[in-house]
């Protein structure tokens, strides 16, 4: 079976957030499971790119209603991320640095789903299914059902991964002439709330659509930024799949991004060894718990009530803990954490920005990992966190909530609570600080937590199988 995924992100070529770590481990994976699978993404002028061999395979001439362009699609030659990787390339459009921000994001990944339509239409051998993640392309399910330039794609199976809900790539009407051939009597597929919305088009229209985890798929139909109704009657095409992670990327072992490796069997000594590094290097006291975040400061991930979290504890505690923080985003919040560190420059550090290198140390350094989120469709950081004997602090929500067990209950192995609250935070806190008194049962919570199995391998048998009962539609 031939699968191509369409992804705005894919680690290590480009990444912003989830969906590119998932993207550049999935169809490996997959691969490994013996299906076909590669993934076609917008080109971007980046390390990887800049420093690996691409051919072209396909290059010719489109048109975004009447503005007509050009494109390549380029295709990696070493089989370097253990599957086929494609680049789409639009001078003008798909030729920049960055993944998001430009104002003419629509032009972009609209441009970008045509380039790749038009290829397929030449592809002598189409594949068996076209497997979109979140809104950047989620206009090809119906393109290919209902577009006469596409017709002979029409017998292709679709599958929509939603890594993310709150985002849709929703544009004007004004713009429906960089459609191409459409049948207007269907264009209600293309509408939600008076405007084009790729992403409940990409749920109306395909086949099955998945989300990154079981219990998201449930909160889809009650907090979706206005698409509840759309999930509730779409429920019955939909399957929750939890996110994997790659066990050979995420390896305190073998990781050579961190300088001390360790197993469960050396963890005391390796992590001990890695916080004292990490410590020293952001001026933190080595024998005090150290608490982390790790992630973009938006308000759905709660990193709003961070810096109030922070001051609270280490006045409850007097300041025998250790905060640091690791992430870009909102300016007022990184505002509000860098001021914080003025005053508690001995308790507490921040890194504004992004870094993978000092992600990995802090895993393997930080005994807590804070993640208040409002919204977290799967979560990847508890997961890392767990393979390195870090232990997750999570809200029980999406995916948090079918991936973190707390160890107040039989084989528990984190802690969780219910609200993203200052308070529930907190109490969170001091409920971690006295399990750090306890050094014997925090090194068993460790240990089952590195020995639990988050790997792809499950997730993308799930996913094959879902291809397959897709061919008895």
């Amino acid at each position: 079976m031939n699968v191509i995924h369409l992804s705005a992100e894919c680690y290590p070529v480009a990444k912003v957030g989830g969906l590119g770590d998932v993207l550049g481990a999935l169809p490996k994976y997959q691969c490994l499971s013996g299906l076909k699978a590669s993934v076609v993404m917008p080109y971007y002028d980046r390390k990887f790119v800049r420093e690996n061999d691409f051919e072209v395979v396909y290059e010719a001439a489109s048109n975004l209603g009447n503005r007509p362009f050009n494109f390549q699609i380029l295709k990696e030659r070493t089989n370097k991320l253990g599957f086929p990787l494609y680049l789409v390339h639009i001078p003008g459009l798909l030729d920049r640095e960055e993944v998001y921000a430009y104002n003419d994001e629509t032009e972009q990944f609209v441009a970008y789903q045509l380039a790749f339509l038009d290829w397929m239409v030449q592809t002598p051998k189409k594949p068996d299914v076209i497997h979109c993640h979140d809104h950047h392309s989620g206009l090809v399910p119906f393109l290919i059902s209902h577009s006469g330039r596409y017709r002979n794609l029409s017998a292709i199976r679709t599958v929509c991964t939603i890594h993310n809900g709150q985002y849709q790539g929703w544009f004007g009407w004004n713009k429906v002439s960089y459609l191409p051939e459409i049948d207007l009597t269907m264009t209600g597929l293309l509408d939600w709330g008076g405007c084009i919305n790729p992403l409940a088009t990409a749920v109306k229209c395909c086949d099955m659509f998945t989300t990154v985890s079981p219990s998201y798929l449930e909160e889809l139909s009650i907090n979706s930024n206005g698409l509840e109704h759309l999930f509730q009657m779409e429920k019955a095409k939909g399957r929750g799949i939890i996110n994997g992670i790659d066990m050979q990327v995420w390896d305190p072992g073998t990781d050579q991004m961190i300088v001390n490796n360790y197993t469960t069997d050396s963890l005391k000594k390796g992590k001990f060894k890695n916080k004292k590094l990490l410590c020293h290097e952001f001026g933190l006291a080595v024998k005090k718990p150290l608490f982390a975040f790790i992630g973009r400061l938006v308000s759905e991930k709660g990193s709003d009530l961070l810096p109030e979290i922070i001051a609270k504890s280490l006045l409850t505690h007097k300041n025998k803990i250790n905060f640091i923080v690791l992430g870009s985003g909102e300016l007022v919040v990184e505002n509000k954490l860098k001021k914080l560190y003025h005053g508690r420059h001995k308790n507490y550090n921040v890194f504004i920005g992004y870094d993978e290198m000092l992600s990995h140390r802090i895993y393997a350094g930080a005994d807590f990992l804070l993640m208040p989120s409002r919204v977290e469709p799967c979560g990847l950081n508890q997961l890392y966190s767990m393979r390195y004997g870090t232990m997750p602090m999570v809200r029980r929500t999406g995916g948090l909530k079918d991936t973190v067990v707390d160890f107040d209950t039989p084989k528990g192995y984190g802690i969780t609570f219910e609200e993203a609250s200052i308070e529930n935070v907190c109490e969170a806190v001091d409920r971690a600080v006295k399990l750090y008194s306890d050094e014997t049962k925090l090194n068993t919570l460790q240990k089952r937590m590195m020995s639990l199995d988050f790997s792809w391998n499950t997730s993308a048998k799930q996913y094959i199988n879902l291809y397959k009962s897709l061919k008895h539609l």
